[in-house]
Formats: C-alpha cells, sequence, structure tokens
C-alpha cells in the first residue's frame, strides 16, 4: 500500500509533467530543498535552478526552502551576487567588463551581504513572484502573485505587493502557535496519510485535538 507520492521521484503524478519535486532536480550544493516542495512551470519546472539568480558559491550564501512549498511559474530567487557597492562614488560594476577595469574588482567586506534566503514549510509563492536576498518567510506563509519579497514574512501570514507587506493573518495566534507546534511536515508518510482529511479540513479544532 501507498502512502502519497514518491518524494524521490521528480515528477510526483506523472500525468503532469509542469510539476517537479525540487529537491531531486537541483544540483547546487548552496540550494536545499526540503522533502515534497514543488516548482509549477509549464515550460519546464525541472529547469527551477535558473530561477534562483546571482548565486555564487564564493559568497557562501544559500538558499534553503522547507517541505511542502507550493512554488508557481516566475518566481525568482535573487541571491546576493546581484548586491553591488554602495558606499562608493559608483555602484557600477567596473571589473566584471574586463579590458583592465579588473584592478577595480571590490573585496567581499565592500559589498552589501545579506545572509541566507530561507523558505518555511507549508509556505504557498504565487506566480512572479521576487524574493530579494537574506529574506526570511515563515511557515504556512502566503505570498500573492507579483510580489516583490523584500523583508520577511512571519509564519502564518499572507503578505503581498510592491513592495511586499503583510495583509494579514492566516489564523488567531492561538491556532497558528498549535500549528507551529504541531510540525505536521516532520510526520512519516503513513502518519500524514492517515491524518490527511484532518490537514486539509477547515476545521482546524481537529487539528488541535492532535496535539
Amino acid at each position: 500500500m501507498t502512502h502519497g507520492p514518491d518524494p524521490n521521484a521528480i515528477y510526483p503524478n506523472e500525468a503532469i509533467k509542469s510539476i517537479c519535486f525540487i529537491k531531486n532536480v537541483v544540483t547546487r550544493p548552496n540550494i536545499q530543498v526540503g522533502e515534497y516542495t514543488y516548482y509549477d512551470d509549464s515550460n519546464g519546472p525541472e529547469r527551477f535552478e535558473e530561477r534562483v539568480t546571482h548565486h555564487y558559491e564564493f559568497l557562501g550564501d544559500k538558499l534553503i526552502i522547507g517541505k511542502f512549498c507550493a512554488i508557481a511559474k516566475g518566481v525568482e530567487f535573487v541571491m546576493n551576487g546581484a548586491n553591488h557597492r554602495m558606499n562608493s562614488a559608483s555602484t557600477y560594476p567596473f571589473n566584471i567588463m574586463g579590458g583592465g577595469w579588473e584592478k577595480s574588482t571590490p573585496t567581499l567586506e565592500q559589498l552589501p551581504f545579506k545572509g541566507d534566503t530561507a523558505v518555511g514549510n507549508d509556505v504557498w509563492i504565487g506566480q512572479n513572484v521576487t524574493v530579494m536576498p537574506g529574506v526570511q518567510i515563515g511557515d504556512g506563509a502566503i505570498i500573492a502573485a507579483n510580489s516583490v519579497v523584500a523583508k520577511d514574512v512571519p509564519a502564518y501570514h499572507i503578505a503581498g505587493g510592491n513592495p511586499c507587506k503583510v495583509i494579514r493573518k492566516r489564523f488567531d495566534d492561538e491556532t497558528i502557535a498549535c500549528l507551529l507546534e504541531l510540525r505536521w511536515w516532520d510526520w512519516p508518510a503513513e502518519k500524514l496519510f492517515a491524518n490527511l482529511e484532518k490537514l486539509c479540513s477547515p476545521d482546524l479544532e481537529q487539528v488541535k485535538a492532535m496535539l
């Protein structure tokens, strides 16, 4: 008996090739993705890494995405390599153009560095969202389509816009605390399968009763 799709499959449903489990297609060591998180793109979801831009190993920043996230077409994670010097007379990256301009190569200390970008578990990111360097998106958050996320988004909050702002909480504080304690995304496949109806029900009292 199966208890859901194979988390190690590229396509969880062979009939829907626009969706892939990201962890099974990434090759960069500085991208970490949890099980069951998917990217949906009719142009080739297995090319997800192309959506993570300006990501250079020598900078050391990571993109960390949790489990069971739903990431829609057109998302872009802009990493720290996109940053230019801002405390000098010019922000222009002379050094990468060559022709002797390499002498102006900045040190890492001269470049803005905002650390790792982290997305929690069970996060839904809508179409054409841009996530800027160093942003932290909490568990259960929802990011509206076409948003530019430049600041952190708390767990179980809905955010949207450019710049992205928190719109409202998904649930009351007590319910959010219960869900964060429950951590259903860490359950084994058998337990998840047995409780699927409760997790998908609008009756959250059933979920709270599992604590």
